[in-house]
């Protein structure tokens, strides 16, 4: 089964809006690595995509819960890194946007930082900043004309994955109750 997703026709827009959307990404929280972690762990869904009117691109961050501990491992590889030149002790890091720096960094390793609510805040700005780039993507295929195609195929497909679904539910035995 070779079918192409409506999300493989939309790979030129997307390095387009990735190159558009970097000086946001550089005035967020987060480096350029944790920002390609979090689109590796968010999907793209076109929600109410049979309803030209109502389509709209949404951020898919389900499985952002899961690279959360990564982002704060990333953090502190790179902290690791930028200590290794020198900028002056534990203070070096002091201008990276409130990422903290070492001795942030152990007070969290030891359970004295307020980890639970870094890692609540880091999910909730990375769902809201996924969801920004959603927007501009949607933006950018709406201004180029791509958006109906991109929206018509998006519904072909759910349209599809609901039959299919329907099918293995019922065993494929719809044809056999009508004999």
């Amino acid at each position: 089964m070779s079918k192409s997703s409506w999300t493989d026709q939309i790979v030129g827009e997307r390095m387009t809006v990735d190159q558009e959307f970097s000086s946001r990404v550089a005035s967020s929280q987060f480096s350029n690595q944790q920002w390609s972690l979090i689109m590796t762990a968010t999907e793209f869904e076109i929600e109410d995509a049979d309803e030209p009117e109502q389509a709209k691109l949404v951020a898919d961050t389900s499985k952002l819960e899961q690279i959360i501990p990564e982002l704060e491992n990333v953090d502190a590889g790179m902290g690791a890194m930028g200590g290794a030149g020198g900028a002056g002790g534990a203070g070096g890091s002091s201008g990276s946007g409130g990422s903290g720096g070492l001795v942030d960094s152990i007070k969290g390793a030891l359970g004295m930082g307020g980890g639970g609510n870094d890692h609540e805040e880091k999910r909730e700005a990375a769902e809201q900043l996924t969801q920004e780039y959603a927007d501009e993507l949607q933006t950018h295929l709406e201004s180029s004309g791509r958006w109906e195609s991109v929206r018509e195929a998006a519904a072909a497909e759910t349209e599809i994955d609901a039959d299919a679904e329907t099918e293995a539910q019922t065993g494929g035995d719809e044809t056999d109750a009508a004999n």
